[in-house]
């Protein structure tokens, strides 16, 4: 009896030492936007999309403070690319390109902290050609991308499907 106890004190030690498994998101999310026209499935390319606050001015990420990248610039969206197989962003065609962030296609996308207080904020689409009206759109925690099981559990099971792209319809001039 005294070997059992002392076995099941040395499991529970041992488990209790084994550090739990980390997801390669944790700590981050997404903002990912679909911005085509009205009909249309392919996404306008080479806009100005950035976040702005409740005043329209872009909100600058100090000090890290709303993402992990880019420090004390505003908060700015970028296209998603491909990738090769070593990581190095690929312009060409390639049989085994995958998409840097995979949970995305041919969208645009904003890396932010999993802690982003979206509701408190907007995404300002800009057109630098002026063929399409400028649109600004509020944020809500839902849209954020829920990438780690640990997080995911905690969602709603019901309602807005989670890690869907917002989607922005742009009208011409």
């Amino acid at each position: 009896m005294r070997h059992l106890f002392f076995l099941l004190f040395v499991s529970v030690t041992v488990n209790a030492q084994i550090p739990a498994m980390h997801c390669g998101y944790d700590f981050t999310s997404y903002l990912v936007l679909d911005i085509h026209e009205d009909g249309k499935k392919e996404n306008i390319k080479n806009l100005k999309i950035t976040v702005v606050d409740s005043l329209g001015k872009e909100v600058v990420n100090l000090n890290n403070v709303y993402s992990f990248r880019d420090s004390n610039k505003p908060l700015q969206f970028s296209m998603n690319y491909q990738i090769d197989e070593n990581g190095n962003k690929i312009t060409t065609e390639n049989p085994k390109a995958r998409w840097f962030f995979p949970y995305a296609k041919d969208n645009y996308l904003l890396s932010i902290a999993a802690t982003f207080p979206a509701d408190n904020f907007s995404v300002k689409v800009e057109d630098p050609n002026k063929k399409y009206k400028t649109q600004t759109i509020q944020l809500f925690a839902f849209n954020m991308y829920v990438l780690c099981a640990s997080q995911s559990e905690k969602t709603v099971q019901f309602g807005r499907k989670a890690n869907r792209p917002i989607d922005i319809v742009l009208e011409k001039k």
